[in-house]
């Protein structure tokens, strides 16, 4: 397929990195599209949602379901346009979710005391759900433990205990800078085991 003669100079460029991911599995390819979008689109995310943590969150996977979908990606507008919808469309419904859980946890008007969950909001799951939640945390344990030990203690210490950026410097005696390259450049081993995976998170 010709590029598109719309896109800009960046535009030509993140296509050109799309068909090397999808035509050759190229892990690079996948490493530098996150590089040169993640920041962008987690100040998008943490403006939507006031919470750096869900940003965050929701960032990662946005990421995931651009690049499970990038074969739907067509030329004819900027991949930054397609990523950025798919995760404002993805804040969005996780937000009307959250909202609804928290009216429900409320008790407002019109519910019943047998309609008020009877979980915290955020354990707000039925047991398939319930299920297929506690099979990603086993995947994703499977997958940390395939990386490197100092990445693996940086994606626990940060994903798994939930340490702040500060604690994880605390820690392992590093400066901040550090600590944020290097996650980084942990969450990209971690894109690139579970897209080589069978099952997806």
């Amino acid at each position: 397929m010709e590029i598109s003669r719309n896109l800009t100079e960046k535009g030509r460029r993140d296509y050109k990195l799309i068909r090397r991911a999808l035509d050759h599995g190229d892990q690079h390819a996948y490493a530098e599209l996150l590089h040169h979008y993640y920041d962008g689109l987690y100040f998008m995310m943490l403006k939507m949602t006031q919470n750096p943590h869900d940003a965050e969150d929701l960032t990662i996977e946005a990421f995931g379901k651009a690049f499970k979908n990038l074969h739907q990606y067509t030329p004819e507008f900027a991949f930054s346009t397609w990523l950025f919808k798919i995760a404002t469309n993805n804040c969005i419904d996780y937000m009307r979710t959250r909202s609804k859980t928290a009216r429900a946890a409320d008790g407002l008007p019109g519910q019943t005391e047998e309609d008020q969950p009877t979980r915290l909001p955020d354990e707000n799951l039925d047991p398939e759900e319930q299920f297929i939640r506690s099979q990603k945390i086993k995947l994703m344990h499977e997958v940390v433990d395939k990386l490197k030990p100092h990445y693996k203690k940086l994606i626990e210490l940060r994903y798994f205990k939930e340490y702040s950026y500060e604690e994880i410097t605390k820690e392992l005696n590093l400066p901040l800078g550090t600590v944020k390259a290097q996650l980084f450049r942990a969450r990209e081993f971690l894109y690139n085991i579970l897209k080589n995976s069978k099952e997806r998170i």
